[in-house]
């Protein structure tokens, strides 16, 4: 059978489910999941199969109206990942629709030449009759070729979703090897992994004004792994929040960093991390290489 290979940019407001979709299509975690807005910073990728195509979805960071120098890199960044696109997919969550930020989407895809669908996600938690409203208002404004109603968590809807996906993509070798899943570096899934558990241990307290930067990702002789990394906040007040008292906020961060990344990697993890304050991180050139932005003046 000929190899078909393409790519599909998944772009939708903050918090529509993107990551989740991304997780569910590839079969595997490879994108960070969060209830706070805005956890995807870099454009990464997941790799899905289905029989001999190999679809490549670029999870784009939810596009919003850009504030601080960070926000335009991944502004920048989401808008990337939709350009050469095979299909852009527009997810939106149907029961916090975010208006201010999904008519700008909407706007934007109106004139584009690639294939555009319509996903319309967490329909296990919406009535039938304001979601097919909200489909026909959707398709009034842009093209789209065919809508899915899915949800991303439960994965009802998906498979027909990812075969429909598969028949769109060109005839091409494939890109990647049978069994990598994400063209993410392990360095820096490790990075999202730890602020993962940050915002989920911390999302009252610590707004996302943290980054995590990898310092050392060494594989030992007996076949673990040592990962160093640094948590980075603007003031002295959030390390204290971030490390806890006694130490003990960044030991259960640590912890169940550790556990996930070992359960992924399929290996025994060393995790050592340390915080460090720094007023203008969002303005740190070299974290931007580090998260795989661009640095966007």
């Amino acid at each position: 059978m000929t190899q078909k290979c393409g790519l599909v940019a998944v772009i939708g407001a903050p918090n529509a489910g993107k990551s989740t979709l991304v997780n569910a299509l590839v079969g595997q975690k490879v994108a960070i999941t969060s209830a706070k807005a805005q956890t995807t910073r870099a454009r990464l990728l997941g790799i899905a199969l289905q029989d001999e195509v190999q679809i490549i979805l670029a999870d784009t960071p939810g596009i919003f109206e850009p504030r601080r120098r960070l926000d335009r890199a991944m502004v920048a960044a989401a808008w990337e990942g939709a350009q050469e696109a095979d299909a852009i997919l527009l997810m939106v969550d149907p029961s916090k629709q975010r208006r201010h930020e999904l008519e700008p989407l909407l706007e934007a895809l109106k004139d584009r030449p690639e294939r555009k669908i319509l996903v319309l996600n967490k329909v296990d938690a919406s009535a039938k009759e304001p979601l097919l409203a909200l489909a026909q208002e959707l398709t009034g404004k842009v093209e789209f070729e065919e809508v899915f109603f899915i949800s991303a968590l439960t994965g009802d809807g998906v498979p027909e979703l990812k075969d429909r996906l598969a028949t769109l993509m060109p005839e091409e070798p494939w890109h990647y090897p049978e069994d990598q899943v994400s063209d993410a570096s392990e360095r820096l899934l490790a990075c999202e992994v730890t602020r993962e558990q940050i915002y989920r241990l911390l999302h009252e307290e610590l707004p996302y004004d943290s980054a995590v930067r990898p310092e050392a990702y060494t594989h030992r002789k007996d076949g673990s792994v040592e990962i160093r990394q640094q948590i980075v906040v603007a003031r002295d007040s959030q390390k204290a929040i971030v490390l806890g008292k006694r130490g003990t906020m960044i030991r259960a961060i640590g912890e169940a960093a550790r556990k996930e990344l070992a359960d992924i990697l399929g290996q025994k993890v060393h995790l050592f991390l340390h915080v460090k304050v720094e007023e203008n991180w969002a303005e740190a050139r070299d974290l931007y290489e580090e998260l795989g932005l661009d640095w966007v003046k």
